[in-house]
């Protein structure tokens, strides 16, 4: 690493970390509000990613009701939504075979996507956020794509800015030719918009203690794939949601499958990372449930022509931290607003964004010369529509915990229908510990991938278009490198080799015929796993030098 005196620096008013939906929205907010008040204001977005939107992930059905107040003029502009929701469909699984579409009377309000005043959209969240770059540019917003924030700037208890990672750093530590030491980016205020389990978010909380009182947050690890498929089992707006099979007793997770624009179908899988079983691999049975005929008729014929994985924070407004400390906010998903109970978080974390840059530029706009904490963002964020809508679903994620996925989603409709009235539940067990000995229960033998609806893990990862440069540290840390074999391996055999979705982690043999605990962070599609559901949380995962990772490219 550089020393201090060797790094350059940059100031400005506002720094966000993350070029995603909460931080797109927090940046053209605030440039609406200068232009507004013809106050000069300067802006910088920084992104891991090699271009804005290659590291977004997500189903995705959009609400527009965040960007509706951003850009009331969207249409006109341009934004990508061009697929109106047409039709749903929920379905129950029962075995490989058999599959119960559900009456629309027995799905939760929260689960309906047409009819109501407002339309919602399948779209690609990434092209979304590509659009509102452009917007932001076009306000005067600075966006760095390929500079990965690495640790935030803390001078006595104040956040200051960030530090970017060095570029150029060989796996030995040792600069190599070309080496580039990290900027460091001043600001008065810093947003953190990292996505879910964000690892500057991560330290943020724990050194304020910003999740005292709450439940520990809880996760699930999502699946897609981006499929091309004939006309004629085309149909742009279709709908479908389901679960039940392929889901053993105790694992919680549910599919979807939206029919999009250019005759695309895109399917997923969400899965709680509360699963107990160690033998459990979420890969395969993402894989394998694309075989069930509900969702095979939509896809036979095609061709699958994108991949991807990422953790979601799941857990709602029992594991909401506080989002405020000296000098800046977490927002979006590097704090945890999605709403699950709609699957949906796009539209709370532009929410959360906007609340963010008016308190912001409120504190700028009288004076402020930084570095203090935005009570007044709490205020207007527990006033808003988005906190609402987590507060009227507390229990969904944690009843579905507690009383399992029939039992749980009964308690939810219940409650929906009573506005809320039912007694909130909570789950104060984290994922991580929720893990059993791999001897309680019996290997799953998975079916082999047969290459036309199911497929493996390499060729998975080949069309997330996941890269790194190979000589540089790797960006996955062992607290205790003999962990894995001394520990996980005899207990858990080793989950890690299954719950990562792109075979970062191996279990291998070393000259001597013993086992070794390999690592290829090469194929690390960034999604945060490894750290959430590690047993001993041995693992944590840093951010890689810029522009790593998956380009994935309408996801």
């Amino acid at each position: 690493m550089a020393s201090e005196s060797e790094r350059e620096s940059m100031e400005f008013d506002v720094v966000i970390v993350g070029a995603g939906p909460s931080g797109l929205a927090a940046a053209c907010r605030l440039m609406q509000q200068a232009g507004e008040a013809e106050q000069e204001l300067s802006v910088c977005v920084v992104e891991k990613g090699s271009e804005v939107g290659a590291h977004i992930l997500s189903g995705a059905i959009f609400e527009p009701r965040a960007l509706q107040e951003l850009f009331p003029d969207w249409q006109e502009r341009g934004a990508p939504l061009t697929t109106p929701a047409s039709r749903d469909e929920v379905y129950l699984l029962k075995d490989a075979e058999k599959g119960q579409k559900l009456p629309n009377a027995l799905v939760p309000p929260s689960m309906h996507n047409t009819g109501g005043e407002l339309t919602r959209y399948v779209i690609s969240a990434g092209n979304l956020c590509r659009w509102l770059a452009e917007q932001a540019e076009g306000l005067g917003v600075e966006i760095f794509p390929g500079f990965a924030a690495q640790e935030a700037i803390v001078e006595e208890g104040v956040v200051k800015g960030i530090l970017i990672g060095d570029m150029g750093v060989g796996a030995d530590g040792q600069p190599k030719d070309g080496h580039m030491p990290g900027m460091e980016l001043h600001a008065r205020y810093t947003l953190f918009a990292e996505g879910t389990r964000g690892h500057i978010g991560k330290r943020l909380i724990e050194a304020y203690d910003l999740a005292a009182g709450k439940d520990p947050q809880h996760y699930g690890i999502g699946f897609k794939e981006l499929w091309d498929v004939p006309t004629e089992q085309h149909e742009p707006g279709l709908i479908l949601h389901g679960s039940g099979w392929p889901l053993e007793k105790g694992t919680h997770g549910g599919w979807f499958l939206y029919h999009g624009d250019n005759q695309q179908v895109v399917v997923g899988l969400i899965l709680d990372l509360s699963y107990q079983n160690p033998w459990f691999s979420p890969f395969d049975e993402f894989q394998r449930m694309k075989h069930h005929p509900v969702l095979a008729r939509h896809l036979e014929g095609g061709k699958r022509v994108a991949y991807g994985a990422r953790a979601i924070a799941k857990g709602g407004l029992n594991c909401l931290p506080k989002m405020t400390f000296p000098g800046g906010l977490l927002i979006g998903c590097d704090a945890g607003t999605l709403n699950f109970a709609k699957i949906k978080g796009l539209h709370t974390a532009m929410k959360s964004g906007l609340v963010a840059a008016e308190a912001v530029f409120e504190a700028l706009a009288r004076g402020d010369e930084g570095g203090q904490e935005l009570t007044t963002f709490t205020e207007k964020w527990e006033a808003s529509w988005a906190y609402a809508e987590l507060k009227g679903s507390a229990s969904f994620g944690p009843a579905i915990h507690k009383y399992g996925t029939v039992g749980g989603g009964a308690y939810n409709f219940v409650d929906q229908l009573l506005g809320g009235k039912l007694p909130t539940v909570h789950d104060t067990t984290p994922d991580h510990e929720a893990l059993r000995p791999a001897s309680e229960f019996e290997k799953i033998d998975y079916p082999r991938p047969d290459g036309k609806l199911s497929f493996d893990k390499p060729s998975s990862v080949f069309l997330s278009n996941t890269n790194h440069e190979e000589d540089q540290p790797c960006h996955l840390w062992l607290d205790d490198p003999e962990l894995p074999i001394r520990d996980n391996l005899p207990e858990y055999a080793e989950p890690a080799q299954r719950y990562c979705p792109a075979g970062v982690y191996e279990v291998v043999e070393d000259d001597a015929g013993k086992p070794r605990f390999k690592i290829n962070f090469q194929n690390c599609v960034h999604c945060k796993t490894c750290d959430i559901k590690d047993p001993a949380q041995n693992i944590t995962w840093v951010a890689p030098e810029g522009g790593g990772g998956p380009n994935y490219p309408n996801m």
